[in-house]
């Protein structure tokens, strides 16, 4: 079982658009290099808890996203981190992954909100990524993701 890192993008502030970026640098207990959540202010910061370092989402979600509900979401409009293929990420739950350099340790699924769905401006985004809206995670060690690398159970 292993996947890709299709796209990589950051967001240097809460309700910025996502930057895409060929490469980033993840480090454990802050986040990813240039992220509003590395920078502590993304719009969930100060709530605090484990699984607000990195966040990904599957490519297949998103184009069921738009094949069932008609909702065409960018590169990085999902407003995740990380956009993979051929992985399950739902397995990932309470697991570790390798994604380029770093590991991550899945600690929940990234439930779509109400705050997405205001962000995209697209009725049933919400309703389109429930369950499937991607995989919340920490940072175990650090080093750097690329775009095509691969995805392993760790």
């Amino acid at each position: 079982m292993s996947g890709e890192v299709l796209h990589i993008h950051v967001a240097p502030t809460a309700e910025a658009s996502p930057k895409p970026v060929s490469s980033v640098r993840a480090e454990a207990g802050r986040g990813l290099e240039g992220d509003r959540y590395y920078a502590r202010s993304g719009t969930y910061s100060e709530t605090g808890g484990p699984g607000r370092e990195v966040t990904l989402i599957a490519s297949e979600a998103i184009e069921a996203l738009e094949a069932e509900f008609g909702v065409k979401l960018a590169p990085g409009q999902s407003r995740r981190n990380i956009t993979t293929l051929g992985i399950d990420l739902n397995d990932f739950v309470d697991k570790e992954l390798r994604v380029g350099e770093a590991v991550l340790r899945g600690v929940r699924l990234c439930e779509p909100c109400d705050h997405l769905e205001g962000l995209v401006g697209q009725a049933d985004t919400m309703r389109g990524l429930v369950h499937r809206g991607g995989l919340r995670c920490d940072i175990v060690s650090g080093g750097i993701i690329r775009v095509g690398d691969e995805i392993t159970p760790a």
